[in-house]
């Protein structure tokens, strides 16, 4: 039984990663941080829409970043989410 279950955990995951677009990364400007605890609440809130895959905030550079993929998220999404959060975001333009 060990082994169907295995199997078969190992198909879905070669199944996902097979239709999982080629990871984004975007950076997002981030000014209204300023304690230590909302780079916490930033990466929280990019974490929580679907498709980022990693997400980090860092207060003394007041940005965000997340790893995503681009068939379930868009940049845009993810400014929306951290600015829904309490913290106004912008994509900065590399």
């Amino acid at each position: 039984m060990a082994r169907i279950f295995s199997a078969s955990v190992l198909v879905a995951l070669l199944a996902f990663t097979v239709h999982a677009g080629e990871p984004k990364r975007v950076v997002l400007d981030v000014p209204g941080m300023n304690c230590s605890l909302c780079p916490i609440s930033v990466k929280k809130a990019l974490e929580r829409v679907p498709g980022v895959f990693e997400a980090k905030a860092d207060l003394a550079t007041r940005s965000a970043e997340a790893t995503f993929d681009p068939d379930r998220a868009t940049p845009e999404a993810l400014a929306r989410a951290v600015t829904n959060a309490g913290y106004p975001a912008s994509i900065r333009r590399q």
